[in-house]
């Protein structure tokens, strides 16, 4: 788990919130939230029958962590945190990138519908999403990729069931081959933490914290 999602002040929250300081959740509805959560997870892998329907994951997959981190960007720009903005969008960007060249290697020319009732995922949302809970406003580009790195190594693991799951071969094939790419982005978001600096043990201390008004 990052630092970053060690010291959260943010709760989930609709999207395009910034982040921002408040109480936690009350128990219950974090033990709600918990159970809804287990009960997903408890979900079989999604009933992809071809390589088509396997192809439409890997889109919405991309696509949704894209604009996750187009989110987390705006965010940061509303608290000055222009760094970490810009490298959320550089994230941004590079998930677009992956999700563009599926549409290119399918031959599609528009984004893929999805199946009846709704992607389903084997949590709350895709593998590669970043969750709000990980904002904080004073938080550091390390953190940032520490998300991506949590991120990409869920997709990996997402794709890695997917060959143990999938009975027919060229869907496995092919998942094998989305499970390889997914492994190569972890190995580049890991290089990339390696030549970022690490924040200094009170990086979320702020002497004179933003004053909230409802």
């Amino acid at each position: 788990m990052s630092p970053a999602r060690k010291k959260t002040t943010t709760r989930r929250t609709p999207a395009r919130r910034p982040a921002r300081r408040t109480a936690p959740p009350k128990k219950g509805a974090a033990v709600q939230l918990r159970l809804v959560a287990a009960t997903v997870a408890a979900q079989s892998a999604p009933p992809i029958k071809d390589v088509a329907g396997l192809m439409a994951y890997a889109y919405a997959l991309e696509a949704e962590a894209s604009e996750r981190y187009s989110e987390f960007a705006d965010a940061m720009e509303s608290h000055n945190n222009r760094e970490v903005a810009e490298l959320f969008r550089k994230l941004a960007r590079i998930e677009n990138m992956h999700a563009e060249h599926i549409l290119e290697e399918m031959g599609w020319t528009h984004p893929p519908a999805p199946p009846t009732g709704g992607w389903r995922w084997e949590g709350l949302e895709g593998p590669e999403t970043a969750d709000y809970t990980d904002l904080h406003y004073l938080m550091q580009p390390y953190h940032a990729l520490q998300i991506a790195l949590h991120n990409e190594k869920r997709a990996e693991a997402f794709f890695k069931e997917l060959v143990q799951k999938t009975p027919s071969g060229k869907v496995r094939t092919a998942a094998k081959q989305m499970a390889d790419e997914e492994t190569e982005h972890v190995r580049l978001v890991e290089e990339w933490l390696k030549r970022t600096p690490k924040p200094e043990s009170d990086w979320a201390h702020d002497p004179d914290p933003p004053r909230w008004s409802d």
